[in-house]
């Protein structure tokens, strides 16, 4: 049982609500937390619990909303403080590591929430964040692309989608080992190939093009017939 006081403030005891959550869900598969497991977490009986939030999906809001609220404001925050668009992103990357790192429950309920059959609440959150975490990296893509640190011809979209994949790649790897202090390791690597794909392709010095001309019609004849001689030999 939590050490809490058992009379808190209505906000208070439904920010702690959130945090029992969300340290529940590092523990164990979140589809398995039930509201008894949730108030003997917080030292409070069921009856108190359902006095801030009447139902189990009210619940799953107040932590969707707390973690889009949290994510978020991190990331922006860190991607304000960046020199360029390409150093933005990695802030970004890494601020989300660190963030999965502290609370290794909440990929597990964001996971969770997708899966689940029909169009619930805490659902369309989930998706919702995903809309404006999307939509910041595109900014950054874009911005990129402008400032000529990424590749003239980059889809944004594509790149965007593979920026989260990698961040989730790492994450499904961290919680196949056990290990969340794994996460940590893998990603400032992880991020530089991500950098190295999606970076503006330096032109090759003019001393080392070479100049290609088309033949002309009469050059191209004789070469023409001449090869197909060589083939009717072979014959």
């Amino acid at each position: 049982m939590s050490g809490r006081p058992k009379h808190l403030p209505a906000d208070e005891r439904r920010a702690a609500t959130v945090e029992a959550v969300v340290n529940l869900a590092a523990e164990q598969n979140p589809s398995d937390i039930t509201t008894t497991a949730i108030a003997q977490r917080m030292g409070l009986t069921q009856g108190a619990l359902f006095r801030h939030f009447p139902t189990k999906d009210a619940i799953l809001q107040a932590v969707m909303s707390w973690v889009t609220d949290r994510l978020l404001t991190r990331v922006d925050k860190a991607a304000e403080g960046a020199a360029s668009p390409t150093a933005a992103l990695e802030a970004v990357f890494m601020t989300h590591i660190d963030f999965v790192s502290e609370h290794p429950g909440v990929p597990r309920m964001l996971f969770g929430e997708l899966q689940r059959p029909g169009e619930t609440l805490p659902k369309q959150l989930v998706q919702t964040l995903i809309h404006r975490y999307d939509e910041r990296l595109r900014r950054l893509l874009e911005a990129g692309k402008a400032q000529g640190e990424l590749d003239a011809g980059l889809d944004v979209n594509a790149a965007a989608v593979l920026f989260i994949g990698t961040i989730q790649g790492l994450i499904m790897r961290s919680l196949l080992a056990g290990k969340v202090s794994r996460i940590l390791r893998e990603a400032p690597a992880a991020f530089a190939i991500y950098r190295r794909g999606i970076g503006a392709m330096p032109c090759a010095p003019a001393k080392h093009r070479v100049a290609i001309s088309p033949l002309s019609v009469g050059e191209a004849k004789p070469a023409l017939q001449s090869a197909a001689r060589r083939r009717s030999d072979e014959d």
